[in-house]
């Protein structure tokens, strides 16, 4: 189905909520809070929702291993939209061109922050960045074809992983330590393991999230109905979503998050498929384009400038000037260090929220 130049040129405020509310999580860390609630909250009745701001240590799914899933998922549905904007006025060698040059600044400054994190010059390649420049070109690369060749080739994908993972270690494939075969590709590429478990060659399985986007975004772009739309979503979201948990509950393959197994892919990715689907109904569909909402749409406009802002002199600057101010005032009151602790992590927070509302209202959007 052909997308006529209108339905080119829209933009989805779902989507840019989705995008923001995602990005706003991610700010939130870096600002300090989930650390902050966590301490605050040890001990009390939630503390258990502390955890969910926190990755499970292995087998298992918690709200924060969703975060990077659903940003992968998200930038793959912009992609339709971005590229089908410049296809109004670039050849297809320039849009190649583009995605090349984006991929290789994301995977630079994927690399660049682990130099930030360390203080020194190393060379580290699991950062979400990084992860992501690898996705989007393999998404891209097969986004012309039929979406039964992209789901397609996104299976061939997971089941790569699976023959993988199975064949460098057909005993315990999946178990806790550094003997699979994602601590294999990093000693091979960094020299080094991670002390989280994560692994380099957790972009391949991911790609999948890409590519679901991708789907995603091209069907949201159709001239079909909103209601034609939502079909496909809610059964293949739940399908995904259902297969993912099965394959953990029937000890096939265990849902872990650090190494990206096929199941978590699957699981994460319906979830973000059917979360994608609720925002798209409740925001576009139903028309709620509600004031309030600008609070997380306006982080969207600039997702990798705050994400990269917020990583590096965010850390560094923000959160000791905000420590100023809220140990200075709060202290002398009598204030625990928990509860200075949020505090100093959501002034920090809406500093960064005001510099991409600031931006936004001054048009000033920073592309990759």
């Amino acid at each position: 189905m052909q997308n006529t130049d209108d339905q080119v040129s829209k933009r989805l405020f779902s989507l840019d909520v989705f995008r923001g509310l995602i990005m706003f999580l991610l700010v939130a860390e870096a600002a300090g809070f989930h650390h902050s609630f966590t301490e605050l909250t040890e001990g009390s009745p939630l503390s258990g929702l502390a955890h969910q701001l926190h990755h499970h240590p292995w087998n298992g799914l918690r709200f924060w291993d969703l975060i990077q899933p659903f940003f992968m998922f998200i930038v793959g549905v912009a992609m339709p939209f971005s590229l089908g904007k410049r296809k109004l006025s670039q050849t297809s060698g320039q849009r190649t061109r583009h995605i090349l040059r984006r991929c290789f600044l994301l995977f630079s400054f994927g690399v660049l922050l682990h130099c930030v994190y360390s203080q020194a010059l190393v060379w580290e390649l699991w950062n979400v960045l990084v992860q992501l420049s690898f996705t989007i070109l393999i998404a891209y690369a097969i986004m012309n074809l039929p979406h039964r060749v992209q789901v397609g080739i996104s299976i061939a994908i997971l089941a790569l992983t699976e023959i993988l993972y199975r064949s460098y270690n057909p005993d315990a494939p999946y178990a806790l330590g550094h003997e699979s075969f994602g601590s294999y590709v990093d000693l091979l590429t960094m020299g080094q393991v991670n002390d989280g478990y994560w692994v380099f060659v957790n972009f391949i399985p991911t790609a999948a999230h890409t590519i679901w986007g991708v789907i995603c975004g091209q069907i949201l772009l159709s001239s079909n109905s909103a209601k034609e739309k939502l079909k496909p979503f809610l059964i293949w979201g739940t399908v995904i979503l259902v297969t993912g948990f099965v394959m953990d509950g029937l000890g096939i393959t265990p849902i872990i998050k650090r190494i990206a197994t096929s199941s978590f892919t699957l699981a994460s990715g319906g979830l973000a498929v059917l979360t994608l689907a609720l925002f798209y109904w409740l925001i576009d569909v139903k028309n709620n384009r509600k004031k309030w909402l600008k609070i997380f749409s306006v982080v969207g406009t600039n997702s990798i400038f705050i994400y990269l802002l917020a990583e590096t002199v965010g850390v560094q600057w923000f959160r000791k000037f905000g420590a100023i101010w809220t140990n200075g005032l709060l202290e002398p009151l009598g204030v625990s260090n928990e509860v200075i602790g949020v505090t100093s992590s959501l002034l920090v927070l809406f500093f960064f929220w005001y510099i991409t509302y600031f931006l936004d209202r001054h048009n000033v959007y920073f592309k990759v």
